[in-house]
């Protein structure tokens, strides 16, 4: 099986790789990056032509013969729904859809913590209603992360995560956040959602089903 990783930043390469590499080995995975998405999005609403953007990368992912997609970027919800709509059958997915099915089943209050604010302003359009979202930026996270402070990356997160304590769960809303799921599981006492390992396994069995 070929899976295609499209990313908008480089750092969500390295916990989706770990998280195939753990759950579902035997996939041949190719990656591509367009790291200048990030740039162009900025914070506010999506720009004019960032779908036709996404629907050139999707395409040619498909025409690599991938068996299915993974977009990396969770502050892009509706380009890759397009990309969905498009490309059918063909298993396109959204980065946090598997971890928003594990948090809705964990309870009705969910925490949901991200680095980028672009994924706060799209991301909760993905939870069905009924659930009361409490989203948080961890401010300096991603900034930290991306010149290389990960002991600052996870310190932000952690601080951002203790303003969570309340919720049911707490989601931790980009690929690149996996790595801080350890010391926020350490300093609330309770365990955290993550979005590699998930997305890697509805994936493997979408790409799998007969």
């Amino acid at each position: 099986m070929r899976i295609a990783l499209i990313h908008a930043g480089a750092v969500s390469i390295p916990p989706i790789e770990t998280a195939f590499a753990r759950l579902w080995p035997e996939a041949v995975v190719m990656n591509l990056l367009d790291d200048s998405l990030f740039a162009d999005r900025g914070e506010g609403v999506l720009p004019p032509g960032m779908t036709a953007r996404f629907l050139s990368l999707a395409r040619y992912a498909a025409g690599t013969g991938a068996d299915g997609i993974l977009f990396t970027c969770s502050a892009f919800g509706p380009c890759i729904e397009a990309c969905a709509v498009a490309l059918a059958p063909l298993p396109v997915l959204k980065p946090n859809e598997a971890m928003v099915e594990a948090a809705c089943a964990a309870g009705s209050r969910i925490g949901l913590l991200a680095t980028f604010p672009g994924t706060l302003a799209t991301m909760p359009a993905e939870f069905p209603p009924g659930i009361t979202l409490v989203p948080k930026l961890a401010e300096g996270a991603f900034a930290a992360l991306q010149a290389g402070d990960m002991a600052e990356h996870d310190r932000l997160v952690v601080a951002a995560a203790r303003e969570l304590a309340d919720c049911d769960a707490i989601a931790l809303a980009q690929f690149s956040l996996s790595r801080a799921a350890p010391v926020v599981e350490q300093a609330l006492g309770r365990a955290v959602l993550t979005t590699p390992g998930s997305a890697v396994a509805k994936l493997k069995a979408l790409v799998s089903r007969p």
